[in-house]
């Protein structure tokens, strides 16, 4: 027997307060993404500015230590407050729906994961106002320019990442136990939806690598100097004048930053294994092969960390094995690229918004990939570490790859979140727009890299850099262009959006079975799961007993 849902306070109701103590999974989700969508504006503002200064050889508008505050908080808010947190997002919304649950295991604890992900970057983003500004020493914070950087910026940047990574864990938690123990009747493993695969490996991923990420920042913190009641505490982990080493924060540091890597890239593989058989109007290509591979990328991002360290001077033994492992990482990733090419072949592809997102992020994230392949092959790294060729791949990676994913997400599911489709006219102008701006921001990159242009400078003076970094600068504001589009879209959708059924796709996933958006408790009831597509099994069944034949 049900029981009854206790009926909350009054003032637990209302249109705020109803979010702002809410444990329904679904609206966390949306306060993720909304929340991750406000840090993205600021971190793409901070963008549009430091690339002006970058626009012409011996540019002044912005001085050493302004460009350094706003590079590093660039950097450091896409990674920790809009990739991960948007991805985190949709692992809330989605995943108790697509394994037929009522909820995640821990709601308390799922809601506070997220107050402490707004609390984390309200630190982060606030840090420009403390004394002496906010932290300079880049995304990384490699000692000694961390270690020695002065005043506070510093020091609330360690303490934001100290709480962000609480966060992560909390959610990390409660995905593993949601998926492990709450899947419908006949969902297998090999019934699950490759979205929830990708989540159950992100959450792996990130409870295995934060302790060592916090236990860095701790370490780092500790020698910048504390005071504890009486006493201060200033140690030398990181100095070598003292018998530290800066390598070891560098080693602690990658050992978190390359998985990291796969915890932005593996739900963006799930939202692209969601998608494209959905509008090539086919089952898709290799379910098990796909499954097994994000399993086997996750296994493998855990031991090639130290591609990162080659001009440190690593024993060229010890180089050789990181620079193989790294290929080798390109195995498991070939196999989802031919997999969704095997996918889209013979497809009758419908262009959809969300389609064309994932097919952009197919052709960016291989170029991303082939670049890779090249900086793991340590006599060309020893040649490109720290330019801008190393800037370029990380974009094509993880902007070029997650965003792209994310925004196919965002057009795919937001009627199921929302009720309504966003407008695909929109909607395809935002997507040629970013596409163009991106590649026209990035691809430059590669080339001025290439020249000899070291990353993180704030001035340069040979003139021949000049070409390139001025399209990076036009592609970036093209970039902005493009999320402007989206903002009109989510506003004009939001009040005449036509409204949509519970599965307006024709998809093949439980979230689908419900209504558009949910109700609080996601179903009235969930259907027992015969294989990985369970609303495609109930259309057959249904065509069957009206007496349809059946497809071919």
């Amino acid at each position: 027997m049900a029981l009854k849902a206790e009926t909350p306070p009054a003032w637990q109701r209302g249109k705020v307060a109803s979010w702002l103590v809410t444990t329904d999974h679904k609206r966390i989700g949306i306060l993720y993404i909304s929340t991750a969508l406000v840090f993205f504006a600021l971190a793409g503002l901070m963008a549009l500015v430091f690339r002006l200064q970058l626009s012409q050889a011996n540019a002044d508008v912005l001085s050493p230590d302004r460009y350094n505050e706003l590079i590093t908080i660039h950097g450091t808010a896409m990674v920790f407050l809009v990739v991960v947190p948007l991805l985190a997002g949709f692992a809330n919304y989605l995943v108790p729906l697509m394994i037929g649950a009522h909820d995640v295991a821990f709601p308390r604890l799922n809601a506070l994961s997220y107050w402490l992900f707004a609390l984390g970057g309200a630190t982060l983003m606030l840090s420009f106002f403390a004394k002496g500004g906010a932290a300079q020493a880049g995304w990384t914070s490699y000692p000694p320019l961390s270690t020695q950087a002065p005043g506070n910026g510093q020091d609330l940047w360690i303490l934001s990442l100290h709480i962000l990574s609480a966060a992560s864990l909390a959610g990390a938690i409660n995905f593993i136990v949601t998926i492990h123990n709450m899947r419908a009747r006949g969902m297998s493993w090999t019934r699950m939806p490759l979205f929830v695969w990708s989540i159950l490996l992100y959450a792996w991923l990130l409870m295995a690598i934060l302790p060592t990420l916090s236990a860095g920042l701790t370490l780092l913190l500790l020698d910048r100097g504390i005071s504890i009641g009486p006493w201060d505490v200033q140690t030398n982990f990181f100095n070598p004048a003292e018998g530290g080493s800066p390598v070891l924060y560098q080693h602690a540091f990658w050992f978190f930053g390359h998985p990291e890597v796969y915890v932005i890239v593996l739900p963006a593989f799930g939202i692209i294994s969601e998608v494209l058989p959905v509008f090539a109007r086919k089952p898709v290509f290799g379910y098990k092969a796909i499954a097994f591979s994000t399993v086997a990328i996750g296994f493998f991002s855990m031991i090639v960390w130290a591609h990162h360290l080659f001009t440190v001077g690593l024993p060229i033994p010890l180089q050789a094995y990181f620079m193989i492992a790294s290929m080798i990482i390109a195995v498991p990733t070939g196999m989802k690229i031919f997999n969704w090419l095997a996918t889209l072949w013979r497809g009758n592809i419908s262009f959809d918004t969300p389609m064309l997102y994932a097919l952009g992020f197919l052709s960016i994230f291989v170029m991303g990939g082939l670049t890779g392949i090249y900086l793991a092959a340590f006599p060309i790294d020893w040649q490109v570490h720290d330019t801008y060729f190393v800037v370029a791949h990380f974009h094509y990676t993880l902007f070029g790859g997650a965003v792209f994913a994310i925004f196919a997400g965002i057009f795919y599911w937001w009627p199921k979140m929302f009720g309504r489709r966003l407008n695909e006219k929109l909607g395809k102008w935002q997507f040629w727009t970013l596409f163009v701006g991106f590649n026209l921001a990035f691809f430059p990159q590669h080339l001025v890299g290439l020249e000899g242009m070291p990353r993180r400078v704030y001035t340069y003076a040979d003139e021949s850099w000049e070409g390139y970094n001025l399209a990076s600068t036009i592609g970036s504001y093209v970039m902005g262009f493009a999320f402007l589009f989206f903002i009109v879209n989510v506003v004009r959708t939001s009040r005449s959006g036509p409204r949509v059924g519970n599965d307006p796709w024709q998809a093949d996933t439980l979230e689908w079975y419900t209504t558009s958006p949910p109700p609080p408790h996601n179903f009235d009831e969930v259907p027992y799961v015969t294989s990985a597509r369970p609303l495609y099994d109930l259309r057959r069944k249904l065509r069957v007993e009206r007496g349809a034949r059946e497809p071919v």
